[in-house]
């Protein structure tokens, strides 16, 4: 890791902030309507299945064949407020492990009422998932493909006590 100058860092993330974000009342609409989905890559669908629908409680909305790979699967989970988290398999094509990468994924976060927040923190030790818990609200862990998943206990629209929409 090369060596940085925090102060140019955050005095350039400062001029971002001063030239682009507009106060909330001054914001326009936008123009999407929400996210309909976040698709992932999954090498073992039942696996995938398993993972988010039996421990995490997201249930399997449809699984149906993927329209752009054939004999591809393409499932979807119920993440809540009408948001889905998709899956994609590609059988017999060899798409190497999960990385991180410069325009890749770094993590999902979901929203996870507080109550159900602490089960499934609870779930995550009975099954052995090795898991990190940070400022009390939020979890990180990896699914059985490596993409890492944070579950926050924080409304939608909030993070560690700031209003972020």
């Amino acid at each position: 890791m090369t060596s940085i100058d925090l102060d140019v860092v955050r005095a350039e993330r400062d001029r971002i902030r001063d030239t682009h974000l507009k106060p909330a009342g001054q914001r326009p609409a936008s123009s999407a309507r929400g996210l309909h989905h976040t698709a992932l890559i999954s090498s073992d669908v039942e696996r995938t299945v398993r993972f988010y629908q039996d421990l995490l409680e997201f249930p399997l909305t449809e699984l149906i064949e993927n329209r752009d790979y054939p004999g591809s699967s393409h499932f979807f989970f119920d993440i809540g407020n009408g948001n889905l988290l998709a899956f994609f398999d590609f059988p017999g094509l060899d798409v190497g492990p999960y990385a991180e990468v410069l325009g890749g994924l770094h993590h999902i976060a979901i929203s996870i009422d507080p109550e159900r927040w602490q089960r499934l923190v609870r779930k995550l030790d009975e099954a052995g998932v090795e898991h990190a818990v940070h400022s009390d609200v939020s979890v990180y862990f990896r699914d059985p493909d490596g993409a890492r998943v944070e579950l926050i206990a924080d409304p939608l629209g909030e993070m560690y006590g700031n209003t972020v929409l």
